[in-house]
């Protein structure tokens, strides 16, 4: 299984002639992450990790395609049948790919703003993707998608999180508003610390893969 990281905080896992993308949003390249893909999951309604307008247009010109999603953004796409509503707690299988939920509520960002729902996912019990939020899952994880930098956390609470997890490999994420210098301070970082507790940390520049 291939793992390919776009920018921010999409990702597309191949298998064969399987292909799922997670969170094609407005920082992303989405037409390429969903080129070919037969699933989509979305974390949650923010439009860097989900771009409506395209998704709709790729699932209309695809019928096939099978996206699943919290219920805001099943809403907004009103895409019928080829939308499924999920929540934390659930396991079904998409695209021939076993997923797993996690989590269910967005990180807090500010006590005036909203939380909305977000959902993580565990792909094939192996790559986790936690959506804006650092929910640790209770069962093994292979390779973490760790957000790097979000206006919701702090990198002391990121290398929390990645030690917390414990997956021998971290891939991150979620790094659109980080210049170059910001950048290599904050994986410094988690790189040198989650090291000490077992974890290998991997920048991914974007389209950049690994295997699984």
């Amino acid at each position: 299984m291939q793992l390919t990281k776009y920018s921010h905080s999409c990702v597309r896992l191949d298998d064969g002639d399987r292909a799922l993308a997670v969170d094609p949003g407005a920082f992303s390249e989405v037409t390429a992450a969903l080129d070919g893909a037969s699933a989509v999951l979305i974390t949650h309604e923010h439009p860097d990790h989900v771009n409506v307008d395209e998704l709709r247009a790729a699932a209309t010109r695809n019928d096939q395609l099978r996206i699943w999603a919290p219920r805001p953004v099943a809403d907004a796409l009103r895409l019928g049948d080829q939308v499924v509503e999920v929540e934390a707690g659930q396991a079904f299988d998409a695209a021939g790919f076993a997923v797993r939920t996690f989590g269910g509520q967005h990180a807090l960002i500010h006590a005036t703003i909203p939380v909305v729902p977000n959902v993580g996912y565990l792909i094939e019990d192996a790559v986790y993707h936690p959506g804006d939020s650092l929910i640790v899952p209770p069962v093994p994880v292979q390779l973490l998608l760790a957000p790097i930098h979000a206006p919701w956390s702090k990198t002391a609470e990121v290398i929390d999180f990645v030690v917390a997890v414990r997956a021998p490999r971290v891939v991150g994420i979620h790094d659109a508003l980080l210049t170059d210098a910001g950048r290599s301070v904050v994986e410094g970082h988690v790189e040198r610390i989650g090291a000490e507790h077992g974890s290998s940390y991997r920048p991914l520049p974007p389209a950049g893969t690994t295997d699984v």
